[in-house]
C-alpha cells in the first residue's frame, strides 16, 4: 500500500479559522498580539479554530470561541491562584482546565497594566531556555 506524503507547504499552514473574535473581544486580543509580539520567536497562528499565540510551535495563549469567553494563557498553579484569589471577575479556570497550568482572563475585564508582566510570564513558560537566555539582560 503506497503512503500518501504530505507536502511541506501544507504540514506548515494552520488550520482555518473557525472561530474569529469580533468587536470588542477583537480589539482586546489585538492588545494581547501587540504585547506578546515584542518577545523573541512568539507569534500569532491559530488553535482549535481559534487565534492562538505560539513560541516555536507551543501555545502560549489561546482566545477561545465568543460563546466559551476568555483569553486560556499559560499560567502556573501557584499564580494561578493567586490572581483568582485577588480577581476572580477576571481570572478563572473551568473543569477543562483544572489540571493544566493554564487561566482563563477576561479582556473586557483585565487591567491592562497588568497584561505585559503575565504575557511574558506565560512566554518564559514555553520559550526554549536558549531564547529565553538570549531575551534577559546580561
Amino acid at each position: 500500500m503506497a503512503t500518501r506524503k504530505r507536502s511541506r507547504r501544507a504540514s506548515t499552514e494552520p488550520a482555518p479559522l473557525k472561530y474569529p473574535a469580533t468587536g470588542e473581544l477583537a480589539e482586546a486580543y489585538a492588545r494581547v498580539v501587540d504585547i506578546a509580539c515584542r518577545l523573541p520567536g512568539t507569534e500569532a497562528s491559530r488553535s482549535y479554530g481559534t487565534p492562538s499565540l505560539k513560541v516555536e510551535g507551543r501555545i502560549l495563549a489561546r482566545l477561545r470561541t465568543e460563546a466559551e469567553g476568555g483569553l486560556a494563557m499559560r499560567c502556573d498553579f501557584i499564580d494561578r491562584q493567586m490572581l483568582m484569589q485577588a480577581d476572580p471577575e477576571v481570572f478563572y479556570v473551568t473543569d477543562h482546565y483544572r489540571d493544566h497550568p493554564m487561566v482563563l482572563i477576561d479582556l473586557t475585564r483585565v487591567r491592562w497594566d497588568a497584561m505585559p508582566h503575565l504575557i511574558e510570564q506565560a512566554w518564559r513558560m514555553v520559550a526554549p531556555p536558549k531564547l529565553v537566555a538570549a531575551y534577559d539582560p546580561k
